[in-house]
């Protein structure tokens, strides 16, 4: 069956979309669709394994527990590592961010 990534929902969503596309052997490949989504103030992601992300459409920015923090263009990724806490700062409404992300232990 043929997928498209920037095709978008016909609702947008509420909540940041989250759309598993592929899985096995300890890997996650997931699309994800934010809207002007953050994630709330003092919560962090702490994933158990590594992320490697990119955002395609929209502009974006993360932000790390340590204090630092990216801006992100469309074709900009980053490596994230397992337990490295972050959160995502802002997410452009328009047009609406599209990332694919990689879940997995990872070569660095």
């Amino acid at each position: 069956m043929l997928h498209n990534l920037f095709a978008l929902p016909a609702a947008l969503p509420e909540h940041e979309l989250f759309e598993p596309l592929a899985t096995g052997n300890g890997i996650v490949i997931e699309r994800i669709i934010s809207v002007g989504h953050v994630t709330p103030e003092g919560e962090w992601y702490d994933q158990e394994r590594d992320e490697w992300v990119v955002l395609l459409q929209g502009r974006a920015s993360i932000e790390y527990e340590h204090g630092g923090q990216i801006d992100l263009l469309p074709g900009d990724w980053v490596t994230i590592p397992a337990h490295e806490k972050h959160r995502v700062a802002s997410t452009s409404s328009e047009p609406p961010c599209i990332w694919l992300a990689v879940h997995a232990q990872l070569a660095t």
